[in-house]
């Protein structure tokens, strides 16, 4: 109970990330708000169609927002979904995903696993080609689209077109105690990163589970190429390039882009000018990999 409590607590703080995007609103040709009926719950998603779309078999992006599993909404992530839209010809789908404590793992990376199915399977009312979907997220949500694409992998069910990890949370068996944590006020209060994690993994031994800890996973060969960007200064720099060479080691295609004096959540909170090549970057990922099956 004392969980929830705080959670909801932390959930009334402004989010910053929300308050001054690094990017501008840009109008795109339609917004469709969709709920999905999941093994979860009923989940909302927002629907993206670029500007001047005339194919009706769009490439898609999905976009797993951040917020430590138990934080924020789908909205925050508005402007970014709009401009990836239109410089990619993608419909970007927004998912509004479940949170913990309300919603541990693995209920997240199976409601994940739904909507994926949902889109594929309904790729003639959504006006988009259900072979070229690629998944990607920032921090908490990159960890969802990376145990995203080990699930559909250990179904044996086909992968995304490609995986974007943004300062990816991968690793919930090292104590953020552990972690090089740049910031003064995070690494004396390390508690709370623990607090957070408890929230979406609460028994310690599911810790170690893969679709939780993607770097502890023994076979990631045939996950989908991947894309993963990282501040300098993160606390999760470690995990993303063990992630990083992993999947290399396993033939796995990966550009690695580390920016230089970020931290973490740097595409939402800045400097403006590396966000903004974060966001170029993750576009010209995005379209490329949309090329793939043309």
């Amino acid at each position: 109970m004392l969980t929830h409590i705080l959670a909801k607590t932390l959930r009334l703080l402004p989010n910053q990330e929300k308050k001054a995007p690094m990017v501008s609103h840009q109008q795109v040709k339609d917004k469709r708000e969709i709920i999905i009926e999941t093994s979860v719950k009923d989940t909302y998603i927002s629907c993206y169609y670029p500007l001047g779309a005339a194919d009706d078999k769009l490439p898609v992006y999905m976009n797993f927002h951040g917020g430590a599993f138990i934080m924020n909404e789908k909205e925050m992530d508005d402007p970014y979904c709009r401009q990836i839209a239109n410089h990619t010809g993608c419909m970007v789908i927004n998912v509004d995903y479940a949170k913990a404590p309300e919603y541990p793992f693995p209920a997240p990376v199976e409601e994940a696993h739904d909507i994926i199915q949902w889109v594929r399977s309904h790729a003639g009312f959504l006006g988009i080609d259900p072979e070229r979907v690629a998944v990607g997220g920032q921090s908490s949500g990159a960890n969802i689209a990376a145990a995203l694409c080990l699930l559909l992998k250990n179904r044996q069910e086909p992968q995304p077109t490609l995986q974007v990890l943004c300062y990816p949370m991968l690793d919930f068996v090292t104590p953020h105690a552990n972690k090089p944590e740049p910031d003064p006020y995070r690494a004396k209060l390390p508690q709370v990163a623990n607090f957070l994690n408890k929230c979406y993994v609460p028994n310690q031994e599911k810790a170690q589970y893969p679709l939780a800890s993607p770097v502890m996973a023994d076979d990631v060969k045939g996950a989908a190429q991947a894309l993963i960007v990282v501040g300098e200064y993160d606390a999760f720099n470690p995990e993303a390039v063990k992630y990083a060479d992993k999947l290399k080691e396993a033939g796995v295609s990966i550009r690695f882009k580390e920016f230089e004096n970020c931290t973490h959540a740097f595409t939402h909170l800045g400097p403006k000018v590396k966000a903004e090549e974060a966001w170029s970057l993750i576009e010209d990922e995005i379209r490329e990999a949309s090329k793939a099956k043309d």
